[in-house]
């Protein structure tokens, strides 16, 4: 008789696959954890430095307090955002005409100026992720209108815009543009435009950073396939580059956009202002500051940050939705 061999029972692959996934919910979720308790620190000091004052803001806008005495109010409810107090007319920052004035004048601001700055950061991006002599010197000098704080940008303009000695309406009656001085920050109908270029001429290096960064990771032998298959330069921006660098285009505008909705400094300084040029965020000062209506300027600066945290919320759904997408 022969002996009998013993059988090798080989480890079911099964068995190992279900480990696998009994352990990986455990996994995630250490890490989530590890990941919470990393970012606690800055969510704290975050709450402190940003929550408190919102949270205040938001206290005082449901009172009547004023600025010189704060402590001294008296809870109204809403009648700061509006408040139909004779049974015909309607009063509040929501029903103020100024308030959508504002609401306009800054949403209008915010298209032109981050559509344009798009356009010419991505142009700037194109240009500076070349290779050629004085790459570097070119980065640098597209980059500096970002590096000058607002207020130094926005005075210089100011001085450029001048109808009578700036360089702007110089330069436009040389080259036979206009026959008169413009007045660029007192005509109603340019001194938006005249924030709108300085806007864009300040932050478009900004965008060109962002969209620069995003082509250098793109890998170049995809640029190399597609022109041996026939691709025009066209159809590689359109097929390659444009949705490689559309997670960073997302974050750029973003950001840009949210600033935008909150600009103060720039129309303060170049129209004063204006009613014209007013946003949100200087509509809510001037109750603040020039009326000392504390009260009603919170509500203001409560109903700002509504608009700029919806209109960011937007935007991130659909970067998800697109992710999903993918």
């Amino acid at each position: 008789m022969k002996p009998e061999t013993p059988s090798l029972s080989l480890p079911d692959d099964n068995v190992g696959s279900r480990a696998v996934k009994r352990s990986k919910p455990g996994y995630q979720l250490r890490r989530s954890r590890i990941a919470w308790l990393l970012v606690a620190p800055s969510l704290l000091l975050l709450a402190a430095v940003a929550g408190w004052p919102l949270f205040r803001t938001l206290f005082y806008s449901f009172t009547d307090a004023m600025l010189d005495s704060p402590d001294d109010y008296r809870f109204v409810g809403f009648t700061n955002y509006i408040d139909l107090a004779d049974g015909a007319h309607y009063y509040g920052v929501l029903a103020d005409p100024l308030w959508w004035k504002a609401v306009g004048n800054t949403l209008r601001f915010s298209v032109m100026s981050v559509s344009l700055e798009l356009v010419f950061g991505m142009l700037l991006a194109l240009l500076m992720n070349q290779k050629f002599r004085g790459q570097g010197l070119v980065r640098t000098a597209i980059l500096v209108p970002w590096a000058i704080p607002t207020i130094v940008s926005a005075r210089m303009w100011s001085w450029m815009f001048h109808d009578q000695y700036g360089v702007v309406n110089n330069l436009l009656l040389r080259l036979g543009v206009i026959y008169s001085p413009l007045a660029w920050v007192a005509d109603p109908g340019l001194s938006m435009w005249a924030v709108v270029i300085v806007d864009v001429w300040k932050t478009t290096p900004f965008m060109a950073l962002m969209l620069l960064a995003a082509l250098q990771l793109i890998p170049r032998n995809l640029y190399e396939a597609a022109r041996i298959d026939g691709a025009n330069t066209w159809q590689r921006f359109r097929r390659i580059t444009l949705p490689l660098i559309m997670p960073a285009m997302i974050v750029a505008l973003i950001f840009r956009v949210m600033d935008a909705l909150r600009v103060f400094d720039l129309i303060y300084i170049l129209t004063s202002n204006s009613e014209a040029t007013v946003s949100v965020s200087g509509y809510a000062r001037d109750l603040l500051v020039s009326y000392q209506e504390m009260g009603s300027g919170s509500a203001a600066s409560v109903l700002v940050f509504m608009m700029v945290a919806g209109i960011a919320a937007c935007f991130l759904m659909l970067g998800r939705r697109r992710n999903g997408e993918e």
